[in-house]
């Protein structure tokens, strides 16, 4: 009997909405790093039982990645930059972009070998450039390009993930590679590459968080202690910058010191400000005149500020 009042307590709980577990789809990169802090930290823990709520956390190698979790139904939460996160949603992904990460112009850059020709963005005309398709990484590069007189098919394109980057750079494999943060001071710190031009300037790098619109009218409560616990991690490290570094220094399978340069590349918080909804819908505007996403989106529709506001942020 027991048994049996158990089994219709689940599906009642199944059937109205009790289940208030979130699926988070995270990328270990600093990018996100006030979200691995809250984590580690257990503010996560902390706001979600203040609410009720559980989640779960499920690791995923890049942007793309985490928009096929959220298509077949393992995830319901999605963080990466901006650009994944518009095709995700042009494609008909019913999702709601619901917080920031905070924005990191010199977390995203053209790098070379300390000992290349390449002095400025014009002299990668003809050379071996590796970035990853799809990512905010390929924004950069357009708009480097741009900026120079230079266009894609001026290049050879390379399409690598951020993680072998660094091997095939120290092979001799490309010529260059735009690229994010660790990386990029995981290669300048000790000399092994260098900066060309980063984002200062011309993109802010942003980084959010999206939901599925579903599960945000579902469980509002959720979203709102998911974004304190992000605000709370962001305070964190904005403050205590050496000891963050080491608390998540096996995180992102760098040295402290080099996670110290990497911090001092970002401004993280968990708000949109107008720079940051502006530079987001530029990058709309540019996916959508290169055809890389055929729909056009609504960003007043895409981006909302009513969980944050809820957040008291």
């Amino acid at each position: 009997m027991k048994k049996i009042v158990l089994v219709f307590l689940a599906l009642v709980s199944f059937m109205f909405g009790a289940d208030k577990t979130l699926r988070i789809g995270v990328q270990a990169y600093p990018l996100y790093a006030p979200l691995w802090a809250a984590k580690e930290l257990g503010y996560l823990d902390e706001e979600f039982k203040k609410v009720g709520a559980t989640y779960t956390w499920n690791v995923f190698a890049n942007g793309p990645l985490v928009n096929e979790g959220v298509r077949g139904g393992s995830i319901d939460l999605g963080i990466m930059a901006d650009l994944p996160a518009i095709i995700a949603k042009s494609v008909g992904l019913d999702i709601v972009v619901f917080a920031n990460f905070g924005i990191g112009e010199k977390a995203l850059a053209l790098i070379v070998p300390t000992d290349s020709s390449i002095k400025e963005v014009a002299d990668i005309k003809g050379k071996k450039i590796a970035y990853g398709k799809g990512t905010y990484a390929q924004h950069l590069l357009a708009l480097l390009l741009n900026n120079n007189g230079l266009k894609f098919s001026d290049i050879t394109e390379i399409n690598l993930a951020a993680g072998d980057i660094p091997s095939a750079l120290e092979r001799g494999d490309i010529d260059g590679a735009v690229v994010w943060e660790q990386y990029i001071s995981q290669l300048t710190v000790p000399g092994k590459a260098r900066v060309v031009a980063d984002g200062t300037g011309i993109k802010l790098g942003n980084n959010i968080s999206y939901i599925k619109r579903d599960f945000a009218k579902a469980n509002p409560e959720s979203l709102v202690a998911y974004i304190k616990a992000v605000q709370r991690g962001a305070e964190y490290i904005n403050n205590n910058n050496e000891e963050a570094s080491k608390l998540l220094s096996p995180t992102f399978k760098v040295s402290p010191q080099i996670l110290q340069s990497v911090f001092s590349h970002f401004e993280y918080y968990a708000k949109f400000l107008p720079r940051d909804i502006a530079e987001i819908e530029k990058v709309k505007d540019y996916v959508l005149k290169e055809k890389i996403i055929r729909k056009d989106i609504d960003i007043k529709e895409f981006i909302t500020t009513e969980y944050l506001e809820k957040a008291g942020i």
